[in-house]
């Protein structure tokens, strides 16, 4: 049969079923909807945080201790790198600052006799704060009573906005500080990149004099400050160098080695480490979801399964007059197939469009930006058209084996 004679006879059988072949049809549009919206949200999530962790401070060596299993994550945030650890990774080749960061207990702050309560404050030191980062005034000193905020805290932690020269109390443990707002920044250098998600209010103090986490150091044989984490700031050039400096230091010479406890391993982690990290993770989510979403194509494929051997029952003796005038089951075959093919690809091809749309509107309302996924897309499609030939295999193969005798008696 010529194949533009099946492909009328199989347009004009599903255009003659209207509201049939659109429900059929309705099936198949929104698996591959559906596949389409979840891979392109996981898409853009995966873009957005992603491209933020990769861009932010490409030259950053995080040091910091990873807990060998998840219930060790406490024991990962001890203070373990002392002021000595400090010194000796500053005198790296190609390092060109060292910034710790420590948690300072605090649980209020208080403005023009407003209180509110916060989740503690961040030590560090002055390197901490660049001209990248400052949307206004400068960084603190070491050893005053002064505070650098990040923009969350100064325009949302109070009804009025927090400015440059404003008197806040901060409450800790057992303290009470009074300090000068001196800075407003929209973040800190040495700020690990999974930390900066969501506009969560940062409070920045002087580690002299308001942080408090001492340990015997066993490089200096005295007592010193430590931190749970600390980052190096590398020559752009030599990354990789220094990184690798950094971690045979650790290995073999730091204070953190012998402090950390057991469980804990010492690792130098960069950008591109963490983002690598981050994608492994958002990747498999967005496998799980989008299989989810596969379960919607299975319910079209038997949707068009169904239509096509009602169609067959159906058009029985008009398979009984196309085999008496010479048809081959071959013939009818490709005829069935072409057919629930044609549904499989249209609600494929309306699909994407559609999923495409609502993936879109998904990256609007949760605020990253759009990220087309074109293997998920092609594949999406793919599979739609692969429904509808699976689907129509058995129904098609049914058609081609009714007797042509029997088929003209059908009433």
């Amino acid at each position: 049969m010529d194949p533009r004679e099946s492909f009328t006879i199989a347009a004009r059988s599903i255009r003659s079923h209207k509201l049939r072949s659109t429900l059929t049809v309705l099936g198949v549009v929104i698996g591959i909807a559906s596949v389409v919206t979840f891979a392109t949200f996981g898409a853009s999530v995966e873009s957005e945080i992603v491209g933020g962790i990769a861009d932010s401070g490409a030259n950053n060596v995080y040091v910091l201790g990873q807990p060998a299993e998840e219930e060790g994550f406490e024991q990962a945030l001890q203070p373990i790198f002392t002021e000595y650890d400090l010194r000796q990774l500053a005198g790296l080749p190609g390092v060109e600052a060292v910034i710790p960061r420590g948690s300072i207990p605090a649980n209020s702050v208080t403005h023009g006799g407003d209180t509110v309560s916060i989740q503690g404050a961040t030590a560090t030191t002055p390197a901490a704060v660049t001209n990248e980062t400052l949307v206004a005034g400068r960084s603190f000193r070491s050893g005053a009573n002064e505070t650098v905020l990040n923009r969350a805290a100064a325009e949302t932690t109070f009804e009025g906005n927090l400015s440059v020269g404003d008197e806040i109390t901060v409450r800790g443990s057992d303290e009470t500080w009074n300090l000068t707002v001196v800075g407003v920044v929209n973040g800190t250098a040495g700020e690990l990149p999974i930390g900066n998600f969501g506009p969560q209010p940062q409070f920045y103090l002087p580690a002299d004099p308001y942080y408090q986490a001492v340990v015997e150091s066993p490089g200096a044989n005295a007592r010193q400050r430590a931190y749970p984490q600390v980052t190096v700031v590398a020559d752009p050039a030599e990354t990789l160098a220094v990184t690798e400096s950094v971690e045979t230091y650790l290995q073999e010479q730091s204070d953190a080695r012998q402090l950390a406890p057991q469980g804990v391993e010492l690792v130098a982690r960069t950008s591109g480490d963490f983002a690598e990290q981050i994608s492994d993770v958002i990747e498999q989510i967005t496998r799980f979801v989008t299989g989810i979403a596969v379960i919607a194509l299975v319910v079209g494929a038997i949707g068009i399964a169904n239509i096509m051997l009602v169609s067959v029952t159906e058009r029985t003796r008009e398979i009984g007059i196309m085999k008496a005038v010479g048809a081959r089951n071959r013939d009818v075959m490709e005829l069935f197939l072409l057919e629930a093919t044609l549904l499989g690809a249209v609600g494929a091809f309306l699909g994407l469009p559609l999923g495409l749309v609502v993936g879109w509107a998904a990256t609007r309302y949760a605020e990253v930006g759009f990220a087309f996924a074109p293997f998920w897309s092609a594949l999406a499609v793919l599979v739609g058209v692969l429904v509808g030939v699976v689907a129509g295999l058995y129904p098609a193969w049914r058609a081609a084996r009714v007797d042509p005798i029997d088929a003209l008696r059908y009433e």
